[in-house]
């Protein structure tokens, strides 16, 4: 019988949203814990790979995270980017964010017209051979992209500006759930560090995405509802539904 489901991820803000409705209908109570959380790297840090942010003549960022921390990190280095400075980014969101950070103009930004696929812009990469490009990641990142990029010739320079981190588990509350949902492989990452000795046993684990549900089978748990492109259920909240429905 499921009654306590947990949620790797924070609270939503607002109160219509797929939770309540799961609270509403099943008479289940949704919990809520951010696994993980983004830190910066400091200048010292980011300093050890050897890169110099100016030696290139455009910054690839596939999110706003990647677009905040190389302004910081370049503000913190006292580096002065060009005007010159040219934007490739994986969505229109993206793109237009950086106009918290640039006198904006759409001849140093590109973006996909649709959806957020790198392979879209590579018409406007292609267009510019001689454009040096430094791209902006997280420690844990797509390599598909990357190579994707080599396979096209263009010559990419990876750039490791913030990390994921486990978010420590609160010590006053109990670690007792009927059903576990988790989003990410760093989400598993997370479990295993607050809770090494945790037995799975009869609570359940649902999984978004290959990446996560390979995480965790590897971890040694069992994936037992999964939702994620390609699959029956776009989304964990209608996957974890169709499961109570049927049994409970």
């Amino acid at each position: 019988m499921i009654q306590k489901i947990l949620f790797s991820q924070p609270r939503p803000e607002t109160a219509h949203n797929p939770y309540t409705r799961l609270e509403e209908q099943f008479n289940v109570q949704c919990e809520f814990h951010q696994f993980i959380h983004i830190e910066g790297l400091t200048a010292k840090e980011f300093r050890q790979q050897h890169i110099n942010p100016l030696d290139y003549t455009a910054v690839i960022l596939n999110s706003k995270l990647g677009a905040e921390h190389y302004f910081r990190l370049c503000e913190e280095m006292r580096i002065n980017v060009p005007d010159s400075m040219h934007y490739y980014c994986n969505s229109e969101q993206v793109g237009l964010y950086l106009q918290k950070f640039i006198n904006y103009r759409k001849r140093k930004v590109f973006f996909p017209e649709t959806g957020n696929k790198f392979e879209d812009i590579l018409p406007a990469m292609h267009r510019r051979p001689n454009e040096k490009y430094l791209m902006v990641l997280s420690d844990i990142h797509n390599h598909d992209v990357i190579n994707m990029f080599a396979d096209n010739h263009v010559e990419v320079q990876p750039a490791i500006m913030y990390r994921t981190v486990t978010t420590p588990w609160p010590a006053d509350q109990t670690f007792d759930y009927d059903l576990i949902a988790l989003f990410t492989p760093a989400g598993v990452t997370s479990l295993r560090e607050n809770f090494p000795d945790w037995k799975q046993g009869p609570t359940l684990i649902a999984a978004f995405g290959e990446g996560t549900v390979r995480a965790l089978e590897e971890a040694g748990y069992r994936v037992d509802i999964e939702a994620g492109p390609g699959k029956t259920f776009a989304s964990l909240p209608m996957a974890i539904a169709d499961y109570l429905e049927n049994n409970q």
